[in-house]
């Protein structure tokens, strides 16, 4: 059915610390450009804040985190958060998340692999014929209703794009796949280097038809560091993150000098795996 739209499920990694009006944009944005491209239907966007065991610098607990995330998407149709990576004990990979996100959404009949996973029948009524019901539905049937399982992608800002090019915070196989198997969508300014940056990386290059660039025209330049920067110093940041989001932040009492050297002189989880992977 050449109608039949592709279902894109958007996922969003990073600290979250604290979310704010941009990274919610970031969602709205995406969902646009994929509905206006008419090939794709966005069904949900996820959430998912890394674990404490990152290490990065000023990184609040993970709890907070979460919390702030559920309160600000609380009355959102489709983004949602799940909090199970940064409930891992251990830094996980972003690679192992998507790849955790999209085992959930295969059909409970599905196999492990991935390449299997792609053209699935529909349990439709044909399977209640067969005689046998246990038998598994043949991945071969040529039954019209083909029911691909939606694509999970990688959402960004350009900044994430970017530290793909820093050296040991990725590892060269897990970009690789990303892009292969997932894709990215990437927000980028009006104007920004997302499109060098990927002419200068072969791999990103090899795969441009799987990265999504979205153009930001109405700039929104609020980040986390700024808005805990402005936090620290006892300045407002009402109307940069939602009202429940600063609400949270104040009743608790969150960022403060102290909060920001967390983890200060600690090695980030990444590079010290790989630096690590890189000596066996």
């Amino acid at each position: 059915d050449p109608d039949r739209k592709t279902e894109v499920v958007l996922l969003a990694c990073g600290s979250f610390n604290p979310i704010t009006n941009m990274h919610l944009r970031l969602f709205e944005l995406a969902k646009d450009y994929f509905h206006e491209t008419g090939k794709y239907k966005v069904i949900k966007g996820i959430i998912s804040p890394v674990g404490d065991a990152y290490k990065k610098k000023g990184l609040i607990s993970a709890n907070h985190r979460v919390t702030m995330a559920k309160l600000a998407t609380k009355n959102s149709d489709w983004v949602e958060v799940d909090d199970w990576e940064s409930s891992q004990s251990e830094w996980l990979e972003t690679l192992k998340v998507l790849r955790y996100h999209h085992q959930k959404l295969l059909p409970p009949d599905a196999t492990n692999s991935l390449e299997d996973a792609v053209p699935l029948t529909k349990l439709g009524r044909k399977r209640k014929q067969e005689p046998n019901r246990h038998e598994p539905v043949k991945k071969k049937n040529q039954s019209p209703d083909i029911k691909s399982v939606p694509q999970v992608k990688l959402l960004c800002g350009s900044d994430m794009l970017e530290s793909f090019g820093i050296p040991n915070l990725w590892k060269l196989e897990d970009i690789t796949e990303i892009v292969e198997k997932h894709g990215l969508v990437c927000i980028s300014r009006a104007g920004n280097n997302a499109q060098k940056f990927i002419y200068e990386s072969d791999i990103l290059w090899r795969h441009k038809d799987n990265i999504h660039l979205v153009e930001e025209w109405i700039t929104n330049d609020i980040s986390s560091t700024k808005i805990r920067r402005a936090l620290r110093r006892g300045q407002s940041i009402r109307y940069l993150v939602p009202d429940v989001v600063r609400a949270y932040i104040e009743k608790n009492n969150l960022y403060s000098p102290e909060s920001e050297d967390r983890n200060a002189g600690v090695v980030l989880a990444p590079l010290q795996k790989h630096a690590s992977d890189s000596k066996n």
